[in-house]
């Protein structure tokens, strides 16, 4: 499965199977984490076979069971640390969709503080935001997308943007809130939050999909 195939393919999964991720897997993403911690500067951090994290009454309220697997976003205290964290994460979450692995990105409906016991955060770092890992029970369900012409504004619509937003309609976000807006003129795009909770983490996530949609080489981010 290529990322472009899961990106059509991914769905957020709540409930998982009872399913140690073998080990060459648990390797792949790890490897996959390293380089995007290279690449960004944050501390993202791969958690197995732990199940405390997702056993409180807000992950029961948030319908997660069977949850032993996640994934910590923690990097600096930065401008632009939830639109990395949002970024890396999905590009991380869309790697394991092709390893044959469910996600789902949570917000409140996990102990934040049994994370930190698990993972390390060094001085000047925060916890952001953590992804649910594993093998689901079902493969999740398509949501629910507003029209492409309200989430953006095209010069010429080349099809390199439509391919872009296309994929970017498919990205998860907060309460499936969409709080997007891209501009494209000739080979630049911009693409901002329109607000909204968690919608800077939302931001980089539907970047990241748009980049995969329209191919980085054919505009530049402005």
């Amino acid at each position: 499965m290529t990322i472009s195939e899961a990106i059509n393919a991914r769905h957020s999964v709540r409930s998982y199977r009872n399913k140690t991720i073998p080990a060459d897997i648990v390797n792949l993403l790890n490897e996959e984490i390293a380089t995007c911690n290279r690449e960004s500067g944050l501390n993202i951090q791969l958690v197995t076979n732990e199940t405390s994290a997702f056993d409180g009454l807000m992950a029961h309220y948030g319908k997660f069971s069977g949850v032993q697997n996640y994934i910590a976003l923690v990097g600096k205290k930065t401008a632009d640390f939830d639109e990395k964290c949002g970024y890396y994460g999905e590009r991380i979450a869309l790697f394991a969709q092709t390893l044959g692995l469910n996600t789902c990105w949570v917000a409140m409906t996990v102990s934040k503080d049994t994370v930190k016991k698990n993972i390390r955060i060094n001085n000047g770092e925060k916890l952001g935001i953590v992804i649910s890992l594993g093998y689901g029970t079902t493969n999740g369900e398509p949501h629910k997308s507003k029209s492409m012409e309200t989430l953006c504004s095209s010069s010429d619509k080349p099809d390199w943007f439509i391919k872009g937003m296309e994929a970017a309609l498919l990205a998860p976000t907060a309460m499936n809130q969409q709080k997007f807006f891209f501009t494209q003129d000739g080979k630049n795009v911009s693409a901002k939050s329109t607000g909204g909770f968690y919608s800077k983490v939302d931001l980089g996530i539907v970047k990241y999909h748009f980049e995969i949609g329209a191919g980085k080489e054919n505009f530049n981010w402005t």
